[in-house]
């Protein structure tokens, strides 16, 4: 779905990734997405570990790619989600619907913080940063998935309707719903998004 932050639990080891190296990920991965990236230097994260700045820098040549690592573990999480969500949808609008459904439900966890990408677009605001690239593909990827779903729930409507413009405006509700719904009231903020979602599969754009 559009899970804003990655899991704080301790990941399982993979082929060619160390115990280690993912303590330090989640780890840092908790502290990024409740803290803020900038706020937290790598001696934190190496204090609330534990482990030593040599094994650190072994799995992490720099912050910057640990902060890569964090990113792509939320991306990774997201498509598992809305890749689930297309499966188990028995049509393309149903899935829309699933997708704008898990936002909502994100909006109203405790931990909630936010969209992890947003935060991390806001501290680096350098398009050449490999930071802001990692949250521009992600978004691009989220962009483009949701077009092709939206391609499929207006393939045959009268004027056919861009895709493209629908999947944008999901998309900028989303990125509202998940600044405003700390200011404004989660549920609230949840009740509208997914009344602005099931518009946009009854309007044409």
């Amino acid at each position: 779905m559009s899970s804003p932050a990655p899991s704080t639990a301790t990941p399982t080891s993979a082929a060619g990734r160390s115990e280690a190296r993912e303590r330090l990920l989640a780890t840092a991965s908790g502290l990024f997405y409740r803290e803020g990236i900038r706020a937290v230097g790598v001696e934190r994260i190496l204090a609330e570990t534990p482990t030593t700045r040599a094994t650190f820098y072994r799995h992490f040549p720099s912050k910057e790619a640990l902060v890569v690592a964090y990113l792509r573990g939320v991306d990774t999480q997201t498509r598992a989600g809305i890749a689930a969500a297309v499966d188990a949808a028995p049509s393309p609008a149903d899935a829309l619907r699933s997708i704008g459904a898990a936002v909502a439900d994100d909006l109203v966890r405790p931990e909630f913080r936010g969209c992890a990408f947003l935060k991390a677009a806001a501290e680096f605001p350098d398009a050449e940063d490999p930071v802001r690239r990692a949250v521009v593909e992600h978004r691009t990827w989220y962009l483009s998935t949701l077009a092709d779903l939206f391609e499929q729930v207006f393939r045959g409507s009268p004027g056919r309707p861009d895709p493209r413009h629908a999947a944008r405006h999901f998309l900028m509700m989303r990125d509202g719903a998940m600044s405003g719904a700390a200011l404004d009231g989660a549920d609230s903020v949840g009740d509208a998004f997914r009344r602005g979602v099931e518009g946009l599969l009854t309007v044409v754009h």
